[in-house]
C-alpha cells in the first residue's frame, strides 16, 4: 500500500498561512542550502515552473501523485498555471470547478477519502503528496501515514491551522530531523497505527 504524506510548511505555532491562507512571508527563508536540500531530497514537491526556473531535472524520490485542495490550486490558477505539478499525476479536491482546466488534472468533487484510498491501494514504489491545505488535510487526517513538516522560524499568532479538523489526539512517531542555518527545521513523523 502506498503512503499518503502531508508535506507542509508551517510557522512555529503551527499555521500554514495567515487568516486568508497567504504563506508568502515564509518564502524569505529559502536560501541556497535549504533549496539544495529540497531539490535533492524532495524535487517532485517543487512546482513545475520552479523546477524549470532552477534547472531541476531530478527524478521523483518519494511521490508520483499530488493531491491538493482548491485553495492551494487556486494560487496556480491565479498566475495562469493550470497544471502546477505537471511532472506528477495531479488531483484537485473541489466542488467549485465543473471541469478540469488541464488534461493532467483530475478533479475530485465527491468522496475524497474513497478516491485517496483507491490511490493508496495502487501498486508502485512511490507515494502520494498531500500538498494542502487545512480543510483537505482535516478531511484526510485518518488517511495520512506520514508528515513532513517544514517549520519556519516565524510566529503568526493566528491564521490557517495545519489541520482543519476537530479535536482528537492522533499519535505519530518522530523520525528524521534536519536543521538549517536559516532557522528552518524539517521533521518527519510516521503514523502510529
Amino acid at each position: 500500500m502506498r503512503k499518503l504524506t502531508y508535506y507542509i510548511a508551517c510557522t512555529i505555532d503551527g499555521f500554514i498561512g495567515d487568516p486568508e491562507g497567504d504563506a508568502t512571508s515564509m518564502f524569505g527563508y529559502v536560501d541556497p542550502a535549504y533549496m539544495g536540500f529540497m531539490s535533492a531530497e524532495y524535487p517532485e514537491t517543487i512546482p513545475t515552473q520552479g523546477r524549470e526556473a532552477f534547472g531541476i531535472d531530478a527524478d521523483s524520490k518519494h511521490f508520483d501523485t499530488v493531491v491538493q485542495g482548491m485553495r492551494s490550486y487556486q494560487l496556480a490558477l491565479d498566475i495562469g498555471v493550470t497544471s502546477p505539478y505537471n511532472h506528477l499525476r495531479e488531483f484537485v479536491a473541489t466542488r467549485s470547478l465543473a471541469e478540469s482546466p488541464h488534461p493532467n488534472v483530475e478533479l475530485i468533487a465527491d468522496d475524497l477519502v474513497g478516491r485517496v484510498r483507491e490511490l493508496k491501494a495502487e501498486e508502485g514504489p512511490l507515494g502520494i503528496y498531500l500538498c494542502g491545505g487545512s480543510v483537505i488535510a482535516g478531511e484526510l487526517i485518518e488517511e495520512i501515514d506520514e508528515l513532513v513538516i517544514k517549520t519556519y522560524p516565524q510566529v503568526y499568532g493566528t491564521g490557517t491551522p495545519m489541520f482543519g479538523a476537530g479535536f482528537e489526539p492522533r499519535d505519530f512517531a518522530l523520525g528524521e530531523v534536519r536543521t538549517f542555518d536559516n532557522g528552518v527545521l524539517v521533521r518527519t513523523y510516521t503514523r502510529k497505527r
